[in-house]
């Protein structure tokens, strides 16, 4: 099985995944299939627009860092809740599925979308939780407004940055940002290599076998270090 490239990768991670899965991809005699050499061109056509915008703004580098911390505090919101819907209060358990509901509409997606979209939901989502008659339901599951009150300081500390990377690109001439780019390529590679390759490998292992299996590697060797990396700043934040 290949796994999906993690969505809190960073964007050096992104990049220099998707130059490993180029490079698999040519050491292959695969180019008979047209569909699969289109889309490894645009890979690394992105993979190198990717690292042209990496190495062309400090701005640009810390927009990605303030992106990658929303990511991660919407993404507690989602597992808080969920954990406490199945509190063994009733209370609290109604709570947290009244919040849910309202979390739903906008969910993990969220962190897939490029960063404006992003922001917008973002601003969205918080408007909906100061709504009058979910406060008591926040104050009753334990956690909630800290990481509700989080979710808002992430999406400040990101307007700031995406200001700044704004001037940069005024200044500079600059066009697409590194984090589009960067989303641009996880979804390519998890919407369509990832799947298409799970499909021909099989439907024809011979012939995809090894693609798939280095490429399965690459994307799980990266997909470690995000835990990692994730569980050292848990153990950070706990001293």
């Amino acid at each position: 099985m290949i796994p999906k490239l993690s969505y809190r990768t960073r964007t050096t991670e992104v990049n220099s995944t998707s130059e490993n899965l180029g490079l698999t991809y040519q050491k292959q005699s695969l180019e008979s299939d047209t569909y699969l050499a289109g889309l490894f061109t645009n890979l690394l056509s992105g993979s190198g627009l990717l690292r042209t915008a990496i190495n062309r703004s400090k701005a640009e580098s810390n927009l990605d860092d303030m992106d990658v911390i929303r990511d991660e505090k919407i993404q507690a919101l989602h597992y808080l809740l969920l954990g406490a819907i199945h509190n063994p209060n009733e209370e609290i358990s109604a709570s947290a599925t009244r919040l849910y509901d309202e979390y739903k509409k906008y969910g993990l997606k969220v962190t897939q979308k490029s960063y404006l979209i992003e922001s917008s939901l973002t601003e969205s989502m918080l408007e909906d939780y100061t709504a009058t008659d979910l406060q008591a339901d926040i104050a009753a599951v334990l956690g909630c407004a800290e990481l509700i009150a989080g979710i808002q300081t992430a999406q400040n500390d990101f307007k700031t940055a995406n200001i700044a990377w704004e001037e940069a690109k005024s200044k500079e001439g600059l066009t697409a940002s590194a984090t589009q780019i960067k989303k641009e390529i996880l979804a390519l590679i998890n919407d369509n290599i990832v799947v298409y390759l799970k499909a021909m490998n099989l439907a024809n292992n011979a012939v995809y076998g090894e693609l798939a299996q280095t490429v399965s590697q690459i994307i799980t060797d990266t997909n470690q270090a995000v835990k990692r990396r994730a569980k050292k700043d848990e153990e950070l934040v706990a001293e």
